[in-house]
């Protein structure tokens, strides 16, 4: 049965100078706001111990708009601004859930800049869109096309560390199922290799940190060298986010397209529940292991399995996937991480270590379906 989700087409534009203006005054404001209405939310419950309602921040902000100090926030679309609110009162109640730490001040530099438009705040027109306080719709490269009669509900600008914009639009799509197939896959991830297939097969870790990993020391030490303040250093910033990005970007890539692949290939997907948080406090292993990005491709599995009428089967991760045989069920010792391959004493098969655990993580994940 089709599915209708909620999906998101990412694309980059290139604004005019005036735009580009507009919008980073949008998310300088937007900023400003979420600071603002964090602090008085602490400041109410630290002298009255009350929470703060979206209402009551909304009507703060409107007092905001009319104080002298702060009136430029009327010089850009509100809608942004009142989204702001909404994500914080959204964060605090993520918060009290245990879903999410507590929300925190942003900062001009550290930050993500963006702001989200709903449908009162752009006009969306023969495929062109124009946001308020626009005349001009934005330029957008369409690298692939959206739904047909798809309507926005909302819009995202942003502009990462490397000064590139995107426009994130959101769509109600709807989604047929994939050909329902008996296959059953899996998945074991690790360093050596990404992903041991159940199968026997093994996807090579790519290391995109490691291959870019010269040239981005280099741009680290021009960095270092800069004065503070001048444009010179700034360049030199831009440089620095420029191979971040470019890494960010090609590890993306090859998650999608992997993720993808399991999810047509196979009705089930097994996979171990890693709590990646704390095993990159092994500062021997915690680089390999961010660049790895084990939790983004699970992520990618479980939304796309949604979307699709698949299944991910989640393994617990204290279970002895690598030492318990899986051609006859017996325990193994265990095992140092540079032993890659080991022989069942009660059998006699040889294992490689990969290879064995995603064959018992399928098998557990079926056990337990």
């Amino acid at each position: 049965m089709a599915k209708v989700v909620k999906r998101a087409y990412k694309f980059r534009c290139y604004p005019s100078p005036e735009q580009a203006a507009e919008l980073s005054r949008t998310f300088g404001c937007v900023r400003l706001v979420w600071n603002k209405a964090l602090d008085a939310r602490q400041r109410r419950y630290a002298t009255e111990s009350k929470s703060t309602t979206y209402v009551q921040a909304s009507a703060e902000l409107t007092g905001w708009k009319k104080s002298a100090d702060l009136a430029f926030l009327n010089e850009v679309s509100s809608v942004p601004l009142q989204q702001t609110l909404r994500h914080q009162q959204a964060a605090f109640a993520a918060f009290f859930a245990k879903r999410a730490r507590y929300p925190r001040l942003k900062s001009r530099k550290r930050s993500r800049a963006s702001a989200e438009y709903t449908r009162s705040g752009f006009r969306w027109r023969d495929g062109r869109l124009t946001l308020a306080k626009m005349t001009e719709p934005l330029d957008i490269r369409w690298s692939r096309p959206l739904p047909e009669a798809a309507v926005p509900s909302t819009v995202t600008v942003s502009r990462d560390s490397a000064d590139r914009w995107f426009v994130s639009i959101l769509v109600e799509e709807t989604i047929a199922p994939l050909p329902s197939t008996p296959n059953t896959i899996g998945v074991d991830v690790g360093l050596s290799s990404l992903a041991a297939l159940s199968t026997g097969e093994k996807i090579a870790n790519p290391r995109y940190e490691r291959v870019d990993r010269r040239k981005l020391a280099k741009a680290q030490r021009d960095l270092a060298r800069k004065v503070l303040g001048s444009s010179n250093r700034e360049k030199a910033r831009r440089k620095v986010a420029r191979i971040h990005a470019r890494i960010s970007d090609r590890r993306t890539d090859f998650l999608h397209k992997l993720s993808t692949r399991l999810i047509r290939e196979n009705q089930a997907v097994a996979i171990e529940d890693l709590t990646v948080r704390n095993m990159v406090a092994n500062h021997t292993l915690a680089r390999a292991i961010s660049d790895a990005s084990w939790r983004q491709l699970r992520t990618m599995l479980e939304y796309k399995a949604d979307w699709y009428g698949r299944e991910v089967l989640v393994v617990d991760r204290w279970y002895p996937s690598t030492r318990v045989c899986s051609h006859c069920g017996a325990l193994g010792d265990n095992l140092s991480l540079n032993v890659r391959a080991w022989t069942c004493r009660r059998c006699g098969v040889v294992h490689d270590r990969d290879v064995n655990a995603a064959r018992n993580i399928l098998a557990a994940g079926l056990a337990e379906r």
